[in-house]
């Protein structure tokens, strides 16, 4: 699993990476700008909707949700991959972080509309994200989402599927969303299969919030 310093070496290049396993169709990133415009045009449906991103990257799905009057703040593990997203969003408010110890004190202080995280909560064990996501959904607003867009699965059997067909491109260090075994703890997530090996997974505020 890459470091801190290892996601500031891949930071100038990482939307190439991507790019290439997306047109390709291959793991882990097939069906990559089919989940973020999922999301986006999601988040959209409400004017200047306030968005929290987890892991938000180079800003590749936020700086268009910034351009289109959407107020961002967001939260990233690499201090690179901040200084190039905060480039592209000069008024969001960015902070740099360990999301797997938390989110940062000066995000708690305030409600969000959306909470997104693509391809970033991969990093986190089946425990912490579930600790993770019980925690960021108390920082929703009145009817707000949590939107995860990752390498996910409906069931198991799916997962292991894609690991074979993997091979050994198959990455052990990360650990996957698997639709069926989040709704142990979120029963009423939703999960919207993108690509063989992606998709979105929505779970929305308690109800009364």
């Amino acid at each position: 699993m890459l470091d801190q310093r290892g996601f500031d070496l891949w930071a100038d290049g990482y939307d190439v990476t991507v790019g290439l396993s997306d047109e390709e169709n291959t793991y882990p990133f097939a069906g990559y700008k089919e989940v973020l415009g999922g999301i986006f045009r999601t988040v959209m449906e409400k004017r200047g909707a306030v968005v929290l991103d987890i892991g938000f990257g180079t800003g590749t799905l936020t700086a268009k949700l910034y351009e289109n009057g959407c107020v961002i703040y967001g939260q990233d593990f690499s201090e690179r991959m901040v200084e190039i997203a905060a480039a592209k969003m000069p008024e969001a408010r960015l902070y740099q972080g360990d999301f797997a110890e938390g989110l940062a004190e000066e995000l708690r202080e305030r409600k969000y509309d959306f909470i997104v995280a693509t391809y970033s909560l991969h990093h986190l064990t089946d425990e912490q994200k579930v600790g993770f996501l019980k925690d960021l959904r108390e920082r929703l607003a009145e009817g707000g989402m949590i939107l995860v867009g990752d390498v996910a699965f409906a069931t198991r059997e799916d997962l292991e599927r894609c690991r074979r067909e993997a091979g050994d491109e198959w990455d052990d260090e990360e650990v996957y969303f698997v639709a069926d075994e989040m709704r142990k703890d979120f029963p009423e997530l939703v999960f919207q299969p993108v690509s063989y090996c992606a998709g979105i997974l929505a779970i929305p505020g308690r109800t009364g919030e």
